[in-house]
């Protein structure tokens, strides 16, 4: 009898257990090597990357220490020269006067930034100096005085101090005709870099060209060499850091040591008579940044690996959830279209109807904008034409005819242009247009200023107008143009009502393009977004309707320029109106 076959797909839970159990110890083996192999090549990429960077950084220090020791010595290097031209210390010297030069002297140490200033005369006394303590003091064989008595240029000089430490100091001799007459003396104050070094992590030293340490860190390493002052002591303060912590596990190899501790050593040279700068700078930084980094992706490595047993565990579980939150989510889904679609029908069924509203709605308010337009447009010709009637009445009665006929001319053609007024809001009404023909603003701006001249003489206002001396022609219609200019300048008047000293500024200038500027001194505008817009307006009811800027927009774009409007630096609003310029006959692209 032949046994039957065992499936090998079809195993016992307790084989697919052993299964998965060997798999899963595979893959935990798997991981580790990998994060042990990610950590080992972390840490030696963040070790070269971090101790390069610490290099780099300490090389801009001693980049950036070096020249600002370069150009104080440099900036103080000028400061003789000019003191010995001073004609009041010449004086002083010349004639022994020296009640006002310590005086003298302590106005410019403030400015030059120097540690003192000395004057010395002739025999080598100081006279004058901005320390009173040193007046009397004889320097008649100190070097300073004595190089730069038989040198005819400035001499720098390094004095030791009998308490430590070192002078810095230029001299210069001063002459006249006669001689020398003395010397004068600016110590440069070179201590304050070392203090200001002495609060980092840096040791920093300064050598001349004989290799004598004159500026350090550190108060025993002056006047030493460089290899004397490493062993004299521990630099502790300064380089602590680096002989306690650093070990020589950088990738990187030690510049140099200090008590047995690497470090690194950067050196530069100064520019000047043979100085040279090094610093020595702690690796202890590199480490701890290096740890941070590690300490971090160990973590994350080890919250993978608790994630991925949670994972594990939880899976079946996360996919029986999830198969029903879809099922949720699709219900929700299905009931949601179903009342789209019965809120899109619906708008169907009203479309037919809100779009005969609208075209009526069109209508009317077509009609409203065009009434209101005619009224605006005419009401300006009109308080013109009552002045004009009221001046001409006054004339006639005064027996001044002549001038009463010019007031009736003016009226006539006041009437001229609301004629032309009526047409060109047929016109606009239609979007036809008229023919162009070129057209000379400065003409235009005059006219504009004409008609509005009833309301500059009542109301008093100071108008300034620039214009340039060749004429600005464009290619356009001129009673538009005309309507746009008395707008703008309507406005700046009405702008200008609560003003004690109103004033309006006409620019016209003519480059690429011609731009009339029109500038007043009022309040300003708050809103730009609806300033064209049909019917807004600021005004109060009665003044106005909101159509004097929407209509000039519009006959200022079918001219092929533009409408803006923006708020002055000093105050007041500033409307410009730009027009494609014609030269020759041709009309220039905006």
């Amino acid at each position: 009898m032949t046994a039957p076959r065992t499936d090998p797909s079809k195993k016992t839970p307790k084989a697919r257990s052993r299964t998965i159990s060997w798999r899963a110890r595979l893959a935990l083996v798997l991981f580790m090597a990998v994060a042990a192999v990610t950590v080992w090549t972390t840490n030696r990429a963040l070790t070269h990357r971090f101790t390069e960077s610490t290099r780099n950084r300490a090389e801009l220090r001693l980049a950036l220490y070096s020249g600002n020791l370069l150009s104080e010595l440099r900036q103080h290097a000028i400061v003789p020269q000019l003191l010995a031209r001073d004609q009041t210390l010449i004086s002083a010297l010349q004639s022994s006067d020296f009640s006002l030069s310590t005086q003298r002297l302590i106005s410019f140490v403030d400015e030059i930034g120097a540690a003192s200033i000395m004057l010395l005369a002739q025999d080598g006394r100081t006279v004058a100096a901005t320390d009173r303590n040193r007046l009397g003091e004889s320097h008649r064989n100190a070097a300073y005085f004595v190089d730069a008595v038989r040198a005819k240029s400035t001499v720098f000089s390094v004095i030791p101090r009998e308490v430590g430490g070192y002078r810095f100091t230029y001299s210069r001799r001063i002459v006249d005709a006669t001689g020398v007459l003395g010397a004068i003396v600016v110590e440069v104050d070179l201590q304050k870099f070392e203090r200001a070094w002495a609060g980092i992590s840096d040791a920093v030293l300064v050598t001349d060209s004989t290799g004598n340490i004159i500026l350090a860190t550190e108060a025993r390493w002056r006047g030493l060499k460089e290899a004397e002052a490493l062993t004299l002591q521990t630099p502790e303060g300064a380089i602590q850091r680096a002989i306690r912590a650093t070990t020589d596990w950088t990738a990187l190899p030690p510049d140099a040591y200090l008590q047995g501790e690497a470090v690194m050593r950067l050196e530069t040279r100064v520019p000047f008579q043979g100085w040279r700068m090094a610093t020595f700078t702690t690796y202890s930084s590199v480490r701890e940044r290096v740890n941070a980094v590690l300490a971090l992706e160990i973590m994350g490595f080890a919250i993978l690996l608790a994630l991925a047993f949670y994972f594990l565990s939880r899976k079946t579980a996360l996919r029986m959830a999830l198969f029903q939150r879809e099922s949720a989510e699709l219900r929700v889904l299905n009931a949601r279209l179903q009342r789209e679609i019965a809120e899109r029908e619906r708008m169907q069924k009203t479309l037919a109807v809100a779009e005969q509203s609208l075209a009526q709605s069109s209508k009317l308010a077509a009609l409203g904008e065009m009434s209101a337009a005619v009224s605006h447009e005419l009401n300006q010709p009109l308080a013109a034409m009552k002045t004009y009637l009221a001046g001409a009445r006054l004339l006639l009665n005064r027996n001044r005819p002549d001038e009463a006929l010019a007031s009736f001319g003016r009226i006539d053609d006041l009437i001229e242009r609301m004629g032309a007024i009526t047409r060109q809001l047929k016109s606009y009404a239609r979007k036809g247009g008229d023919a162009f023909s070129p057209v000379n603003l400065g003409d235009a701006l005059a006219s504009s200023l004409s008609m509005m001249e009833p309301q500059l003489r009542q109301r008093h206002v100071k108008i300034t107008r620039i214009l340039p001396e060749e004429p600005v022609m464009v290619m356009g219609d001129r009673m538009r143009l005309e309507q746009v200019m008395v707008n703008l300048l309507r406005n700046a008047l009405d702008a200008t009502k609560s003003v004690d000293d109103p004033e309006v500024e006409i620019l016209l200038a003519a480059g690429e393009t011609a731009t009339l500027s029109v500038r007043d001194n009022g309040m300003g505008i708050k809103d730009f977004d609806n300033l064209f817009e049909p019917f807004y307006t600021t005004k109060q009811p009665g003044d106005g309707v909101g159509l004097g800027l929407a209509i000039s927009s519009g006959i200022v774009n079918d001219l092929g320029g533009r409408l803006t409007a923006r708020n002055g630096q000093n105050g007041g609003a500033v409307f410009e109106m730009q027009l494609p310029v014609l030269v020759d006959g041709i009309e220039a692209a905006e």
